[in-house]
């Protein structure tokens, strides 16, 4: 091989080049020259990378940096880091290297899709296209045995045309001083200088089927079976668990398919013609429970795995994809996993299935039915029972927390009911649609909240499928040092006990109802008509208390009472106080309430608790007004809580949600009157697009996506406009807990904090930490 170029097709390359193209990019010309199907690529060879750092004359600037750098002080490294990352991307890339990675990309454009690894040379005769790329990092130390270098370096995903090809290759080599990687080469001794960086560019795969494969089963260790697992759509909704695959199981030595289990598999990740950005959609029904691969189709990969076993003399893992009926391998490597690592399921005999629904809270519970159908049903809720329902509100919270297993007929994984009971730390499957119809009082019921289905009578665990690994708030134990701030959800104040020693920021939001509704239980104007005042004010104190006083002094931002008119008709005494209203969720809420005759005095006493809880010492007490409209509203909202001694001046902070477009529209003049914004996704996605949010008909057609472009942009907006003014921008809404992609959006748009459910806040904290280190 010719080691002084700097592009290489994979027809050159093989699995002794790391140094040059690194070990990934080593695999892929492996087994591209085998004869597997692998997707056409290029490679920037190792040489390219070091070229560009010595002939522009950083390369000694990158090394004094590191010179400097104490990898044990993570400030330290952390602004180091993105010291050397701005070095290299403002860097000019010399023209000789830029123009050979443009040729290549132009190359690879010829003939459309049936491109494969071509030579060197460009054929200007033929019809090029600009075609749709994924860069790769692959390091030159990367799949030895003593180093482990994967998802240390970046990935771009999407890129079209050779101006942001190049943009993205000299991007993948600042990913190489990610403080992570600097850190870990650091502890292992490897010199920073002498490690290089091979960038892949790749066609992307346009996956309408896709998944992965194993040519040992790592779930039992049985080297005489093929797992496959497929669904719809790119891979990306396997790995971020976005669906439940399709599973066989094939005989390695006579390809016999031994096992199917077949999914309903409601969510694809595909390309966006628009905006060229990877998103979800749902998969027509008929579809969706149908049979992702044919049986040729799973024979013919079985094969392949077992080839690329023996290619290797070592068992693999790896990823495939099919587009338009051709079968691609995306990547192999040897499986590492036990079986206590493995994500999908055990092969194990499972019991009737009566039900599907949405897993919205990971968990698995037996016991019996108790259908709730009012309030007055709450009371036959046992511990160790599993609440059935057609969908729950903060009334029914005691009730829940005594519940095994939470079961409702609506609501999506924003609900009520799936908010609440992941902070509980319980089971629930919601949208199931007839569970009130068809369960039955006292029936014993097995719900498996992993997979969103409900069997019939007790399973036990050895019957039922394997539980998969969850994001839970003990699977990422260490702390990942964040710009962004990471904040908490939180309803119920006793469980700050539980959630008190996750890597949190503050508590982003703090919701009251939960006090009022399961201690409180009475309508604030009842308890006011007769003289119970210091009731409503003394638990708000003690409950607010709970959590300020345990994370003290991290701030915690107090929202004021949210509850619609159905909800506080539902309270002791609400028949009395309460109209009706059709549209609940559209009407008389939040601020509107405040300022209003018939509410007022209920305001000032959720403000004179907050005045007590600062008076005492808890300073880091702070409050929010949810569903702001307009303008003069907060106004008066303002005046009333300074006549209550609450001043923004003493110490104070206040945040307004931004939930109604309004308030993106005038973000500048909004800005006047508080120290930042809160968005709840939740309600500024139905405003926007016009959907009920708990909609289970539109929710399964893909109304409901807080990643529509339209919302997209209405948060990019007021951060810009925000930050203009100079506040700050937070979400507490439930995308960033269950969308990475919504997540990376608001950390590329500056968000400032980030507040989600306890469930996964180290996790969110990790993909934070990683998307900053890539910026």
């Amino acid at each position: 091989m010719d080691q002084s170029r700097y592009i290489l097709w994979l027809k050159d390359v093989h699995k002794d080049d790391v140094a040059i193209v690194g070990g990934k990019g080593a695999n892929l010309g492996e087994m591209y020259n085998a004869g597997f199907p692998v997707p056409p690529a290029f490679l920037v060879t190792t040489k390219a990378y070091f070229d560009f750092i010595e002939r522009t004359g950083i390369r000694d600037k990158i090394k004094s940096i590191l010179d400097e750098t104490n990898v044990d002080d993570s400030e330290n490294l952390r602004i180091n880091a993105k010291r050397i990352q701005n070095l290299i991307l403002t860097t000019q890339m010399p023209h000789y290297i830029r123009e050979e990675i443009e040729k290549a990309y132009e190359a690879l454009g010829l003939f459309g899709k049936e491109a494969v690894n071509l030579p060197h040379t460009i054929i200007t005769s033929v019809k090029r296209e600009s075609p749709f790329v994924a860069v790769r990092s692959s390091a030159s130390a990367e799949d030895l045995p003593e180093a482990s270098f994967a998802g240390q370096q970046a990935t771009f995903l999407n890129v079209k045309g050779k101006e942001n090809v190049v943009k993205a290759v000299q991007a993948t080599w600042a990913s190489l001083f990610t403080a992570r990687a600097i850190f870990y080469r650091e502890k292992n001794k490897f010199d920073h200088m002498k490690v290089g960086l091979c960038s892949i560019v790749q066609k992307m795969v346009e996956s309408d089927k896709s998944g992965v494969g194993f040519s040992i089963n790592p779930a039992t260790n049985n080297p005489n079976e093929i797992v496959i697992e497929a669904s719809y759509g790119l891979g990306e909704a396997i790995v971020s668990g976005a669906v439940t695959p399709d599973l066989y199981i094939v005989d390695k030595s006579t390809f016999q398919i031994i096992r199917k289990d077949v999914k309903d598999k409601k969510i694809m990740i595909k390309r966006d013609p628009l905006s060229g950005k990877n998103l979800k959609f749902q998969v027509p029904e008929s579809k969706a429970k149908s049979q992702c691969l044919t049986d040729e189709e799973i024979i013919n990969l079985a094969r392949i795995i077992k080839r690329l076993e023996d290619h290797y003399n070592f068992p693999q893992d790896i990823e495939w994809a099919i587009e338009e009926g051709r079968l691609y391998i995306v990547q192999t490597r040897p499986v590492t996993t036990t079986k206590k690592e493995f994500k999908h399921e055990e092969i194990r005999p499972q019991g009737e299935i009566i039900l599907r629904g949405l897993g919205s809270s990971p968990g698995y519970a037996s016991g019996p039915v108790k259908i709730v159908k009012s309030l007055e049903d709450l009371s036959k809720v046992q511990k160790g029972d599993i609440l059935v329902t057609k969908m729950t509100n903060p009334d029914m919270v005691p009730a829940m927390k005594r519940a095994a297993a939470i079961v409702t007929d609506e609501g999506g994984l924003t609900a009520h009911a799936s908010i609440v009971s992941r902070e509980l730390g319980i089971p629930a499957v919601v949208g199931t649609e007839k569970a009130t119809e068809i369960l039955k009082d006292g029936q014993i019921i097995t719900v498996d909240a992993y997979n969103g289905v409900i069997y019939a009578g007790e399973v036990k665990p050895q019957e039922a499928p394997k539980l998969p690994e969850s994001t839970t708030p003990t699977e990422v134990k260490e702390y990942y040092p964040t710009k962004t701030k990471i904040y908490m959800n939180l309803s119920v104040p006793d469980m700050i006990e539980k959630y008190k020693d996750l890597f949190f920021d503050g508590v982003g939001l703090m919701r009251i109802e939960f006090i009022i509704a399961s201690i409180i239980k009475k309508h604030p104007l009842e308890l006011i008509n007769s003289s119970q005042e210091d009731v409503y004010i003394n638990e708000l104190v003690k409950g607010i208390s709970k959590v300020a006083s345990v994370i003290h002094p991290k701030p915690i931002i107090v929202r004021f009472s949210d509850f619609k008119t159905n909800e506080y008709k539902d309270l002791e005494g609400g028949e009395k106080y309460e109209p009706e209203e059709r549209n609940p969720m559209l009407g008389w809420r939040g601020v509107s309430r405040y300022i209003s005759p018939e509410f007022e005095k209920v305001f000032r006493l959720e403000c004179k608790a907050i005045k007590v809880l600062r008076d005492s010492g808890l300073n880091n007490v702070h409050v929010m007004l949810p569903f702001v409209r307009k303008i003069s509203e907060v106004r008066k909202a303002l005046k009333i809580m300074e006549e209550e001694g609450l001043k923004r001046e003493e110490g104070l902070k206040v945040y307004l949600m931004a939930e109604v477009p309004s308030v993106i529209f005038l973000a500048d003049r909004f800005a006047e009157l508080c120290d930042g914004f809160s968005i709840g996704s939740n309600d500024l996605t139905q405003l926007i697009l016009g959907v009920d949010r708990d909609s289970e008909l539109l929710a399964k057609r893909g109304y409901f996506d807080e990643n529509n472009l339209a919302v997209k942009l209405a948060i990019s907006y007021l951060i810009r406009k925000a930050h203009e003014k100079g506040k700050t921008v937070s979400i507490c809404g439930q995308a960033p807990s269950e969308y990475p992609e919504f997540t990376r959006f608001l950390v590329e748009q500056g968000i400032d904090s980030i507040s989600v459910n306890p469930d996964v806040v180290n996790s969110v904290r990790k993909l934070v930490h990683d998307v900053e280190n890539n910026l």
